[in-house]
């Protein structure tokens, strides 16, 4: 019997409603998978409170906040039938004490919001959520929701999670091949259909490119068409619906287009690529994908296969 692909999962809240999107997908995620949920709280004073008697009060504070939301989170989730839940709280910087926890217990998977209670100068994509991202040893599912920005006492309802239809952008880079095969298999386990989708960069055309680089321009295209193809090809072979899309234009923009005409229930992506075009950053694809996306985004930096893993997709592709 196969290796499950997730057996410790992580889902880091601020008890926030926005994170409530985030918690539907973890719990799902866990129950799919049989895995072990730990849930990480990490109480977070604000910085103008400096360092003095009020911050300590505010802390103790919240900390009793903390252990009691996450206790009875505890116990909802243990009566909804999850089988193995762990609730941790820890002070410190929210990203590093995750990110942390998420190395001790050897995770397979981060599962975060990407909005929470850091204020409208993180509402685009939040800074704990990028800050997990760059530093998470394993793949972070990110949960945006679809719905307007969460306000104070807003109710919100919670979210059918499925995970149907997977887009896969690649650029043909190791990092994206990496990334596409643990797509592969996450689609295996729900019995998904895959899209593999490449973004054609825009050709400028100026009174200095020859007739001759513009054919070599068009040759290497049909290339990267052929390779996607081939690609598609091992999918199916994997017993996977498998469908390619070429697009041209902004990566990012193509890339979420894409997703919303596919009805696509997840994006999963490298966070570096062909010359760095992926890497997580301000103003990267990744970035933007994340800010924008139709549905969850889950970045593959560090993939995690087991020894003997047999691939669907090779390491490398052919530039030539």
């Amino acid at each position: 019997m196969p290796t499950p692909l997730m057996r410790q999962i992580i889902f880091a809240t601020d008890f926030s409603e926005c994170a409530i999107e985030a918690q539907d997908y973890a719990v799902f995620l866990a129950q799919a998978y049989e895995a072990k949920l730990y849930i990480v709280h990490v109480p977070e004073s604000p910085l103008w409170l400096g360092s003095n008697a009020a911050t300590i009060v505010y802390l103790e504070e919240a900390q009793k906040d903390g252990e009691r939301r996450l206790g009875e989170l505890e116990k909802q989730l243990t009566r909804s039938g999850l089988k193995t839940v762990e609730v941790r709280q820890v002070i410190g910087i929210p990203s590093e004490q995750i990110n942390a926890v998420a190395r001790e217990v050897a995770a397979d998977l981060v599962v975060v919001g990407t909005h929470g209670r850091t204020g409208l100068g993180h509402i685009v994509l939040g800074s704990t959520a990028e800050r997990v991202i760059k530093g998470a040893p394993c793949p972070v599912f990110t949960a945006r929701s679809g719905r307007a920005p969460c306000r104070e006492g807003e109710a919100i309802s919670s979210v059918d999670p499925s995970i149907r239809h997977i887009l896969a952008p690649l650029d043909f880079s190791s990092p994206a091949l990496d990334a596409a095969e643990y797509a592969i298999q996450m689609a295996h386990h729900f019995g998904a259909a895959m899209t593999l989708l490449h973004v054609l960069e825009p050709i400028y055309y100026d009174l200095d490119l020859g007739l001759g680089q513009i054919e070599q321009e068009y040759q290497k295209r049909e290339h990267w068409r052929g390779q996607l193809s081939r690609l598609a090809e091992l999918v199916r072979s994997f017993g996977l619906p498998a469908e390619t899309r070429i697009r041209g234009g902004v990566p990012a923009e193509s890339i979420i287009a894409c997703a919303k005409e596919q009805d696509c229930d997840l994006i999963v992506m490298g966070t570096h690529g062909r010359r760095g075009v992926f890497s997580l950053g301000y103003g990267s694809v990744a970035e933007a994908v994340l800010r924008q996306a139709p549905c969850p985004v889950l970045t593959v930096k560090s993939p995690k296969f087991e020894p003997g893993h047999r691939r669907v997709l090779p390491q490398a592709v052919d530039e030539n």
